[in-house]
């Protein structure tokens, strides 16, 4: 083939793929209008019910009530750092964070737990199973209701007690044992709801790898943690992040059964802040600690990613 010939046919090859680029970007904008169109209400939602609050908390929070001027007055950060300043608020975040210290990991080892128990093939395993989802069917406030019952001294959480042979408890009207109380009332409702996540995931674990971890000799407890943990990550990172942001959203089970004490004992920063706004009256003060939620929130969800992303590179 003379050069000229091959000059003309790689010359016709890019006029075919020059006049082709345009008719691929005509077959792909319908594709682009089409997801669009789809995402759209999604994004509409997003920005309205989400973002849109969240900028107007912003901004609401810089500003304060001024009865002089009849108005609201820019005051930048000094409604957060009169919050820094006051008692009841300092002392809703430390029980905020020692209540996500302590309900987080208990709910989720319980909910793994049961996921692997679950997935095992005994009898009664499905009914057992359905018990265990049960109360998610529940609305939270009616599950508090009912556990206000129970925690009742002539309750039925006594009368267990009694039974065993031990004293009754004062449940909610005791500092030292509020704030337990409410967490073991939000693991019987978020436990099942987790668990159907962890079995999910485990059921996509393969079979054949429990059968050659058999083959080599593994037991019951090795098989969990050198196959079933690592293999279960994923859908126990999504768990920890989601049981985290749950938990620091907590507000129905406090209000009804506690108000927040006895003592402040179990003022979380949600009932706090429903106090402030609602109460106290102080809006602006409300959204600033709504603000502070929020970014505790962020950091504690960015340091577990974190972790993960470590513990899945190592």
């Amino acid at each position: 083939m003379s050069p000229s010939q091959t000059t003309d046919r790689r010359a016709a090859a890019e006029g075919r793929a020059a006049f082709a680029r345009p008719a691929r970007r005509r077959r792909q904008a319908p594709l682009v209008a089409v997801a669009a169109a789809f995402l759209a209400p999604a994004f509409i939602s997003l920005l309205v019910l989400r973002i849109a609050p969240a900028a107007v908390a912003l901004w609401e929070s810089l500003y304060r009530q001024s009865f002089l001027r009849g108005g609201t007055v820019f005051v930048g950060v000094e409604n957060y750092a009169d919050l820094f300043g006051n008692a009841d608020f300092n002392n809703a975040l430390l029980v905020t964070l020692l209540f996500s210290l302590v309900v987080n990991p208990l709910q989720i080892g319980a909910a793994f737990l049961l996921a692997v128990l679950y997935t095992r093939k005994a009898a009664g395993a499905k009914i057992w199973r359905s018990l265990v989802v049960l109360p998610i069917a529940v609305p939270p406030a009616v599950s508090a209701v009912v556990w206000s019952v129970i925690y009742r001294p002539d309750g039925l959480g006594n009368s267990f007690l009694s039974l065993l042979g031990l004293p009754a408890q004062p449940f909610l009207t005791s500092p030292q044992q509020s704030l337990a109380s409410i967490m073991v009332l939000l693991s019987w409702i978020g436990v099942g709801y987790w668990m159907l996540f962890l079995i999910a995931g485990i059921n996509d674990v393969p079979t054949e790898l429990y059968e050659a971890a058999s083959i080599d000799g593994a037991s019951a407890w090795r098989k969990l943690w050198s196959v079933t943990l690592p293999l279960v990550r994923r859908p126990l990172a999504f768990v920890l992040v989601a049981d985290t942001v749950s938990n620091f959203l907590i507000f129905a089970p406090v209000q009804i059964l506690t108000k927040g004490g006895p003592s402040g004992s179990s003022n979380l920063l949600m009932y706090d802040i429903y106090t402030r706004a609602y109460t106290l009256g102080d809006l602006s003060k409300a959204q600033a600690e709504v603000i502070i939620l929020v970014l505790l929130t962020l950091v504690i969800v960015a340091v577990q990613f974190r972790l993960l992303r470590s513990s899945d590179t190592a």
